[in-house]
């Protein structure tokens, strides 16, 4: 493990006034994990990101106490956004081009634990399976990945406790996965652009597609609300609405262009980006008061020009350009003390953090 000194300094966000932490400064891309998944581990030791500043992604952690940088991996052909640190903050799990491995936080080991054969862990492009996002349980006893072959996209499970892997079902097309983080048990994942929202028990049962959607309508970036059994997602680009998974009903929480929203983890409040126009992040409860609060502007370059008109996938997949480091992806670390989010506003991706308050 190599270490690097804090390179934090702080500035006030010019139109909240709030103090905004800039971490990383380097000449390079610097994010922290997908939207869908925790930066900060659970005793708010760490904060983890992947930086590009050795000539190739790796992941770091940033040590809370002295805000001093870690650099955990000096790997090939890392898949930087299927980076999943558990909330313990003991390990870290990610995939390559090679397989799947788990990093142990306190002593820097890799340890391999899967391989692909004939596949690998994400399709072609920017956005959805292109990123190869994987998803960990919340207690750690699952970590779900991808796997591409000819019949489509099989999501496959690693029980991290003695390492047994097996299948949990084919799909034509997985993006997205998130496990209930009230059940170690049941995985969310996105289906193809028309026909998002699915769960499954990881034992391969029970599968089922929730919402009713209609033609052209932009149903996107959907996670889980933690105590609901409810599944949140963007209306793009209209509010925030949620389905219960259990009933079918639907609600409306905010009417708010939201782009990548996710609540804290008792289920109360989400946070979001915005874009086209982008009004800053916004936090708003999840009991559908529709009272929005902007808390700072990250004034990132938000790239994919397909986000700012209507919905472009209604006759399939299309080509994109839309950098994921250039997307803030806001997350409430546990305690929803803080926020963290990534900006290239001053020309590289580095990593930010703000308090909250409420």
């Amino acid at each position: 493990m190599r270490i690097f000194p804090s390179e934090m300094q702080t500035f006030i966000d010019k139109e909240t006034n709030v103090v905004v932490r800039q971490l990383t400064n380097q000449q390079c891309i610097n994010h922290h994990p997908f939207f869908l998944i925790p930066a900060y581990d659970r005793n708010m030791q760490w904060l983890f990101f992947v930086s590009h500043r050795t000539g190739s992604p790796q992941i770091f952690g940033i040590e809370l106490g002295s805000y001093k940088q870690i650099q955990f991996t000096d790997v090939k052909d890392l898949t930087e956004w299927s980076v999943h640190p558990d909330l313990s903050g003991t390990y870290v799990y990610f995939t390559t081009k090679t397989g799947g491995w788990q990093l142990e936080t306190s002593s820097g080991k890799v340890r391999n634990l899967f391989g692909y054969e004939n596949a690998s862990a994400k399709a072609s492009g920017m956005v959805a399976g292109g990123m190869g996002t994987t998803a960990l349980s919340p207690n750690g006893i699952y970590w779900a990945f991808p796997y591409n072959t000819p019949d489509g996209v099989t999501i496959m499970k690693v029980d991290t406790r003695d390492g047994r892997i097996s299948e949990i079902t084919t799909h034509d097309a997985v993006a997205h996965m998130q496990f209930c983080p009230d059940n170690d048990e049941l995985l969310y994942f996105a289906g193809n652009f028309t026909e998002r929202l699915w769960t499954i028990n990881v034992d391969g049962t029970g599968k089922t597609k929730h919402g009713n959607r209609k033609k052209e309508q932009w149903i996107t970036h959907e996670s889980w609300i933690p105590g609901k059994r409810e599944l949140m997602f963007v209306d793009w680009p209209h509010a925030v609405r949620a389905v219960s998974i259990d009933t079918g009903i639907e609600r409306t929480i905010a009417h708010v262009n939201a782009w990548h929203a996710i609540c804290d983890m008792k289920g109360e409040m989400v946070i979001a980006d915005t874009n086209c126009p982008d009004i800053g992040i916004q936090v708003f409860s999840t009991d559908g008061n529709d009272e929005c609060k902007t808390i700072c502007h990250p004034h990132a370059t938000n790239a994919g020009d397909h986000w700012n008109g209507p919905f472009p996938y209604e006759n399939g997949p299309i080509k994109v350009y839309a950098p994921q480091h250039t997307h803030p992806h806001p997350r409430f670390s546990p305690d929803r003390r803080r926020i963290v989010f990534t900006s290239d506003s001053s020309g590289f991706a580095q990593v930010y953090e703000t308090d909250f308050v409420g």
